[in-house]
């Protein structure tokens, strides 16, 4: 059993988590399982809206936001993303890139090239030709990914994904499965990992 991570490109604080993944999991053993999904189609179903439209014209709320980011990066040892100009992203192609690459052996690579592209080299992600050139340098497979994303299964992959994330409670990324239970944001990826060893 692994926990599940329930994650779109698109969302910084997905980003932040995805950076400290590599060493939870040498810390502890305990292995997560990336499950794309379309933050976009989770929003849409649940009437949500992402952060930045959420907190406009809040006081205090965004640099409590900033605050508590700070936090997360220092008690994990990470360095905070870098504001990518772009943002928002459309991430229908690269997620879509990424439920083809889940079944292929560079899954893991795909993942931590195309998220260090938006949020450290601060690309623009949403370009079909950034997207070739920047898997191509990789050494990734980028004509057979760039045609994966057509693929009518795998476009029906990602919208199954999302229905069925959404259909167990998913709101917003980052979201967090450990059997039957959910722990939404990055404040409580250490919350999901207590509950994990609990049950093993």
């Amino acid at each position: 059993m692994k926990i599940e991570f329930h994650y779109d490109f698109g969302s910084p604080n997905a980003y932040l988590v995805h950076s400290v993944v590599p060493d939870i999991s040498r810390q502890t053993g305990i292995e997560f399982n990336y499950v794309p999904v379309l933050l976009g189609g989770v929003f849409k179903a649940t009437n949500n809206v992402s952060p930045a439209v959420s907190m406009q014209g809040i006081k205090n709320k965004p640099e409590y936001q900033a605050v508590e980011t700070q936090r997360f990066c220092e008690t994990y040892g990470v360095l905070p993303y870098t504001h990518n100009p772009y943002f928002p992203l459309n991430t229908l192609q690269i997620m879509r890139g990424a439920v083809y690459a889940e079944y292929r052996n560079y899954y893991e690579t795909y993942i931590n090239v195309v998220y260090d592209a938006i949020w450290q080299q601060k690309l623009q992600m949403d370009e079909l030709d950034i997207i070739a050139a920047t898997l191509e340098s990789a050494g990734l497979p980028y004509q057979d990914i760039l045609e994966g994303m057509n693929d009518p299964a795998i476009k029906q992959k990602l919208i199954s994904n999302t229905e069925n994330s959404v259909s167990w409670g998913n709101f917003g990324s980052p979201t967090f499965f450990v059997g039957d239970e959910m722990f939404f944001g990055k404040d409580k990826l250490r919350d999901a990992i207590e509950f994990f060893k609990t049950i093993h």
